[in-house]
Parts: C-alpha cells; sequence; structure tokens
C-alpha cells in the first residue's frame, strides 16, 4: 500500500487547510489546488533544522543558494536562468496582481485566454485595467491556443498578455508550436508577456516547455511566475519566484510590491531549498500516483458516467468536467455540494465555463473513489442528453 492510501479524513480537518474547513464537515473537499499529501521528508527536516537556529530578517535579495537552485531548476526544461534574473516574491498570485498594475497603465487593455484561473480575471478587474478575453479553442481532441481568436481581441491599446501553461483549469501542456505562434503574437503586436508556468513540475504528457526559453526577443519581454509551492504541496509556506532576463520588467513588477507583499521568510526559503535540492525523488513518486488517480478518474467517468465531459489532463492534478449534458448544468455546483462533494464552479474561469465543474484528484485514491460514486449517485437523479 502506498503512504498516500492512508490519509485520514479526520486528520486532514485538523490541519486547520482552507481546503478541508471551506466546506461542511461531511463534504469530500477536491476544489482548491492543493493536494492532501503529505510533505516531502526532506523539506520537513529542513524546516526543523531552521527552527533551531533563528528567524532573524533574511538577506533582501533571497538567500544565494536558492537563486541559484530556482535557476538549475529551469536547466532541466532546457533553459539557461542566471541567478540574477531570479526575484523572490510572496507567491505566483500576487505576481499576477503586481503585474496588471506595473505592466500595464490606466486605460491600457490586459488580454487573457479563458477559461482561466479566477486570480487572471481578478488582477485585472482590480487593477482598474480593461480586461480582453479569447477563448481558447476547442474541439473533440480538447482545447489549444486560438491565435485568430487573440487577433479578435487585440486591439492598439493592449499591453499585456497574461499566459498559464500547464493550464489551470485545462490541463492543457502547451507543445512548442502553441508556444511559438504565443510568442510571435506577442512580439508582433509588442505586448509585454506574465505567465503562470506554476504547474510545470506536474506533467504527465508531453514536455513543459517554458516560454522565454524559446529566444532572446520573447525572453525580454517576458516575467515568468513559478515556483515550488504546487509541485511539492508547500502553497502555505508563502514562496513564488519570478523570472525573467530583462531587469527592468522585474524592477516594474516589485514596484506595486513594495510594503505591501513582504519578502518570503527565511523559513519558507529554507523548506524551498530543500524541496529543489533533495525533493525530486518525492516529486516524482507523487508525479507517478498523480498520474494514477487521473487514470482512476477516467476509468471511472466512461464506465459510469460517459455523458460527463472529459479530456485527461496532460499536467496538473485538476479535471475539468462538463456536465452540460445534465438538466441541472447550471446549478451543477450545488448539486455536488448537497451530494457531499465540494468542487469549484466553472463560471469562476469565465463564460466558457459555464456547466463544468473543477476537481481536484490530489488525495488518496480511496477519498477519489468515494467522491466519484458520491457523484454518480447525483447525476442518477436527472436524465443527460444522449451522445451523439
Amino acid at each position: 500500500m502506498h503512504l498516500f492510501d492512508n490519509l485520514d479524513p479526520a486528520r486532514l480537518r485538523d490541519g486547520h487547510s482552507l481546503k478541508w474547513h471551506h466546506y461542511p464537515e461531511g463534504v469530500l473537499p477536491l476544489w482548491v489546488a492543493d493536494m492532501d499529501f503529505p510533505t516531502a521528508g526532506p523539506i520537513l527536516e529542513a524546516l526543523r533544522d531552521r527552527l533551531e537556529y533563528r528567524l532573524g530578517y533574511g538577506l533582501s535579495g533571497g538567500h544565494p543558494p536558492l537563486l541559484q537552485a530556482v535557476a538549475d531548476w529551469q536547466a532541466r526544461y532546457g533553459w539557461a536562468v542566471d541567478p540574477a534574473q531570479v526575484r523572490l516574491i510572496s507567491g505566483v498570485v500576487p505576481g499576477l496582481f503586481a503585474a496588471a498594475l506595473a505592466l500595464a497603465s490606466a486605460g491600457d487593455e490586459v488580454l487573457v485566454q479563458t477559461p482561466i484561473y479566477p486570480p487572471f480575471l481578478g488582477a485585472v478587474r482590480s487593477s482598474g485595467r480593461t480586461l480582453r478575453t479569447a477563448s481558447l479553442g476547442r474541439d473533440e481532441q480538447g482545447y489549444r491556443v486560438d491565435i485568430a481568436a487573440l487577433e479578435e481581441q487585440v486591439t492598439p491599446a493592449t499591453r499585456l498578455l497574461m499566459l498559464c501553461n500547464p493550464h489551470n483549469p485545462t490541463g492543457r501542456v502547451f507543445t512548442r508550436s502553441e508556444l511559438e505562434a504565443l510568442a510571435e503574437f506577442a512580439l508582433r503586436h509588442r505586448l509585454w508577456v506574465v505567465i503562470d508556468e506554476l504547474h510545470a513540475d506536474l506533467v504527465f504528457d508531453g514536455q513543459h516547455i517554458p516560454l522565454a526559453s524559446l529566444g532572446p526577443e520573447i525572453a525580454e519581454r517576458t516575467v515568468t511566475l513559478t515556483g515550488p509551492g504546487k509541485a511539492f504541496n508547500i502553497a502555505g509556506l508563502g514562496l513564488g519566484v519570478a523570472i525573467s532576463s530583462n531587469p527592468a520588467l522585474l524592477e516594474r513588477l516589485q514596484a506595486p510590491m513594495m510594503g505591501l507583499c513582504p519578502a518570503p521568510s527565511v523559513l519558507s526559503q529554507a523548506g524551498a531549498l530543500a524541496a529543489y535540492l533533495e525533493g525530486e525523488s518525492w516529486l516524482r513518486e507523487t508525479v507517478a500516483y498523480l498520474r494514477g488517480n487521473r487514470d482512476l478518474l477516467g476509468a471511472f467517468l466512461n464506465t459510469h458516467l460517459p455523458q460527463v465531459g472529459y479530456l485527461p489532463p496532460e499536467g496538473t492534478y485538476l479535471a475539468w468536467l462538463d456536465f452540460g449534458r445534465y438538466p441541472f448544468a447550471e446549478r451543477a455546483q450545488q448539486v455536488m455540494l448537497e451530494a457531499g462533494v465540494g468542487l469549484n464552479n466553472g463560471l469562476d474561469y469565465g463564460p466558457e465555463g459555464a456547466g463544468f465543474l473543477r476537481l481536484n484528484f490530489a488525495t488518496s485514491r480511496s477519498l477519489l473513489q468515494e467522491a466519484l460514486e458520491r457523484i454518480e449517485r447525483a447525476c442518477r437523479s436527472e436524465t443527460p442528453a444522449p451522445l451523439t
């Protein structure tokens, strides 16, 4: 039996986590992107060691070995990063909000592909910039980058293109040709680019390719937001990473955070360093377990709920489920909550999410199985439209 098979819901609730306390007791929470798995041993050991030292202020630019580790980690994706191009921030979401403020001005437009992780939309709206959205292409084969849709939305007032790869919520891992098309589009329209690559280490099919690795021209116009939080399940430590070969872009990004978003603590930096230097075997095992969960989910839906639209994610631990064939599609989140499963409402990701729910399968096989059986019972209550 795998270690991850022994997760106890009562113990998970005892951890004061947002995930397990957002919904009432008895609801299986498969919503926010937080894994239920125990933290890697080397990370815990590094945190304990740091606690026995002292917890004063860290270096203003970050712990040099950590900056080097971040740079070295990108090499596995064919991206040569200098530690001087790395900035530590308090998380990817603050980076998105700062980017909307820093890389576009009042009256400027920000272009986003939808459906998309809700903080992308919130970052633009809260900044007072004008949000323009272009739908991802979608056919029987899945989602894809749609340059024609982007061309329809871009205007002379558009300054910033915000991207996500691996993509949340669809789980797509964009191909080199898709990324090259995005880079060409951004360069042709002279757009700044901020890209969330936080799930880069959680890829099942294909290979993650950093956008900024495609060439010096697109690298000069891009800020990459990433970090160890998702892959190593340490989001609560509050550490993200911004990378760019353009120092002026990094300075602009950091300006709105000044005095508002504190630098990651020495404790969070210790945990992140251990993740990068000693966590690879844990990560490899975790990705394998997640792949098994993804396959279990796909097999269950294919056998018991074929009317639920599902395309296996190529990356992330998030499933984008289409309940559009069911009469309850507009209230799908509430129907599932009443059945005892907490999922994300697809409309939060943009209008393309109508009838969709996002499911986080980073839990034990037994809890995932129980959640799927509850979903099946809920779906039995109404007859879906037939498959065509």
